[in-house]
């Protein structure tokens, strides 16, 4: 009897364990499920396989071939499949990344008050037609100007009245010019395809391309940049590259005043700047490329000349001519903070130059 009862409790115990063993631990027996599931990550990886293969390095026989740009505010028509964002990380700091910090940080200059509230460093607002200086904040510094540079990069190329027409190809100096593009090493395209691409989508490879395709090659076209600069009378700019992508291009808010007005002047760069898109066959595939200027791309304001720019030590830029409560007015912006807070002070300057009475307008100065 004595036992039966200790087999009953032996034989009780056995099965109280074996019905306490984690299914974790059972899962990681069972060969039905040695298979993992499929990483979410993989559909990313295979697209940018995909886009690999198809811009090669070193490829032959790539054209392009241009159709005509979508007006302003019918970008968006053709339906794309977006990514679903599941969640929100806020940009790390730049003592937590590595990161430098901007020429204005470094010197004091980001997160000063100003009576528009603005998010950009540096700021002016300066009606055209007068020169009078409405608006300004920190505008005596020079600062990194990044892709801004290819503004005075088109002139370069339009003064000296080279054949728009004529076919230049990508080669392996303007692929290490840049790392990332879509215009790979063999693609052909025309000199007016490529200051398109400079101008409205910032397309490194196509302005250093310009710049290598110029009489005595990338020296003598940054030379004739700062030739540039100074006839303008911008004393306080330099210029190191086509692109921008170069810190050493810097100029001051006046001297960018003068660089958008002297802009405005050549049809070819407003039109350029200014289309909200482009689609070119490369490579035998269709690429759209997108205004970097949302701006110009939802039609929200008067833009008739514009040109956005980032590299770490200038922080996100832009310039516009624009036409605002009747007035053609010239806007810079520099080292702003997030992405899109540049194209909220340029609302915020149009807001509140709308609700201005014209009698009571005050300039601070004239632009010399």
């Amino acid at each position: 009897m004595r036992l039966r009862s200790r087999l009953g409790i032996a034989l009780w115990m056995t099965l109280f364990a074996v019905s306490y063993i984690p299914d974790a631990a059972i899962a990681q027996t069972s060969p039905s499920n040695q298979k993992q599931a499929p990483s979410k990550d993989k559909p990313k990886q295979n697209q940018s396989a995909n886009k690999a293969s198809a811009a090669k390095p070193g490829s032959t026989n790539k054209t392009s071939k241009t159709t005509k740009p979508a007006k302003a505010g019918n970008a968006g028509n053709t339906k794309k499949t977006k990514d679903v964002r599941v969640s929100v990380t806020r940009p790390a700091n730049n003592a937590s990344t590595g990161a430098r910090p901007s020429f204005a940080t470094a010197m004091g200059l980001r997160g000063q008050h100003d009576e528009l509230s603005l998010k950009s460093s540096v700021a002016m607002v300066v009606n055209q037609d007068t020169n009078d200086v409405l608006f300004e904040k920190n505008t005596g510094v020079s600062l990194p100007i990044a892709s801004i540079t290819k503004l005075m990069a088109a002139m370069v190329v339009l003064d000296a009245d080279l054949p728009l027409d004529e076919s230049i190809q990508i080669n392996a100096e303007d692929a290490r010019s840049y790392g990332k593009s879509r215009l790979a090493t063999g693609t052909s395209l025309t000199r007016r395809e490529a200051m398109v691409l400079s101008l409205m989508s910032s397309e490194n490879r196509a302005a250093y391309t310009l710049g290598r395709n110029y009489p005595g090659g990338v020296p003598a076209f940054v030379t004739a940049m700062n030739q540039k600069a100074r006839d303008l009378g911008m004393s306080n700019s330099r210029f190191a590259d086509p692109s921008g992508l170069s810190s050493e291009n810097v100029a001051s808010a006046d001297d960018l005043v003068k660089m958008v007005s002297a802009s405005y002047q050549y049809k070819a760069i407003r039109e350029y700047s200014t289309w909200p898109d482009i689609t070119m066959v490369i490579n035998k595939r269709p690429q759209t490329f997108l205004n970097t200027n949302r701006l110009v791309r939802s039609g929200d304001m008067d833009i008739g000349l514009q040109k956005t720019g980032f590299i770490s030590a200038a922080g996100k830029c832009l310039v516009m001519q624009a036409n605002i409560n009747g007035s053609p007015l010239l806007l810079v912006f520099l080292d702003s903070v997030g992405t899109q807070s540049r194209f909220a002070d340029a609302v915020r300057v149009k807001d509140w130059y709308q609700q201005m009475d014209p009698s009571e307008i005050r300039p601070l100065r004239r632009l010399m």
